[in-house]
């Protein structure tokens, strides 16, 4: 809450998102349960609240999937449970088909729905066709209130997310890649430390998935958002998408140069461990590669000029030509050293072309 108070983010998002669905409950309940005293009223603010979700387009989609699916096992346990005139027989006989029917792929992860609704009508004293159409009216009414709610008061857009999970792969990258540089300036080749650092770079790798994941939401968030007609949304650009592309390169490529360090600092490989001339020169490289990202960063998510990323991708790739006449001149007969020279220096130059995608 001190964050949602303090600007616009994931947690103002998400605190708005949590008020609409409160809201949608207390004007559910108040219209079925406190003004027309409705016979099955708690249904409503049930289903309102569930209902809310965390965009307009699935609110609907899964309304409809809700509305599918309790329909769906209130009908057959009304049936049923006529037919049989005993609970227990009758459940015997509809919970298998109601939990069955829940995994059709059509009523997606709504499907659960079919078994509660069939559950209320049988737990609920005796069966009638007439509470059992009040049910359904109910449940009708509380999609309706949080379909509505969700659509009309602040649609959910979540550009925001999307920016700040980006920003956290670009900085986690960034972190990385200096540790790494630190490290080898001070020719520190400790396999415990090496292995740490190639773990939050495969962890670096499920951020950009995030990442992937929140540029989905966000563009589903603007479908049959009025947000997005009016023009008040703002669109996720494409430099969200090339942003993804570059980071997805960066997380492989940071994983290879982790894992390079690791196998020459490990006693138990054959990799040998650069000379430490070529090593402060390669450190020196992956300090620019940090710094560029950074300024990458700062310039899909932020304001900053393209001058200063250009500047940056220039010096890396000076340091890259120095980095490669120091590697060819520290080159043995040793096919190991050969080795761990080439992996580095292809880490280095596929991070270089990468970074040198034009700014937007």
């Amino acid at each position: 809450m001190r964050r949602a108070c303090a600007g616009p983010g994931r947690e103002r998002d998400l605190a708005v998102q949590i008020l609409k669905a409160a809201l949608a409950a207390w004007l559910a309940w108040a219209v079925s349960g406190w003004w027309l005293h409705a016979p099955v009223a708690f249904v409503a603010p049930w289903v309102a609240v569930v209902l809310v979700e965390s965009t307009v387009y699935r609110s609907i989609a899964h309304g409809l999937q809700q509305l599918g699916a309790i329909a769906a096992g209130t009908v057959m346990a009304t049936g049923v449970g006529l037919l049989l005139r005993d609970t227990m027989a009758a459940m015997a006989v509809v919970l298998p088909v109601v939990l069955l029917l829940g995994h059709w792929r059509r009523l997606g992860s709504q499907g659960i729905y079919a078994a509660t609704g069939a559950l209320f009508v049988l737990t609920n004293g005796s069966v009638s066709v007439a509470t059992s159409a009040a049910r359904l009216a109910e449940t009708l009414f509380g999609a309706v209130v949080g379909i509505a709610v969700n659509a009309l008061i602040r649609p959910p857009v979540y550009l925001h997310d999307t920016r700040a999970v980006l920003r956290d792969a670009t900085e986690e990258a960034h972190d990385i890649l200096r540790a790494v540089a630190d490290g080898l300036a001070d020719g520190r080749w400790d396999a415990e430390e090496a292995g740490s650092w190639h773990e939050r770079a495969l962890r670096l790798h499920r951020l950009v998935e995030q990442g992937h994941a929140a540029i989905d939401r966000s563009r589903e968030s603007l479908r049959v958002n009025l947000r997005s007609r009016t023009g008040s949304a703002p669109l996720p650009g494409k430099g969200y998408e090339d942003a993804v592309v570059v980071l997805d390169y960066a997380a492989v490529h940071t994983a290879g140069v982790t894992r390079t360090v690791l196998e020459a600092a490990s006693k138990d490989r054959p990799a040998s461990r650069p000379r430490p001339q070529p090593a402060r020169r390669y450190a020196q490289f992956l300090r620019q590669t940090a710094h560029a990202l950074r300024l990458y960063g700062h310039n899909r998510f932020g304001h900053a000029s393209d001058d200063g990323l250009r500047e940056a991708v220039a010096q890396l790739r000076g340091t890259l030509r120095g980095l490669r006449v120091d590697l060819v001149r520290s080159m043995t007969d040793d096919p190991d050293e050969v080795a761990t020279y080439g992996a580095l220096l292809a880490q280095a130059h596929r991070l270089a072309d990468q970074l040198a995608v034009p700014a937007p």
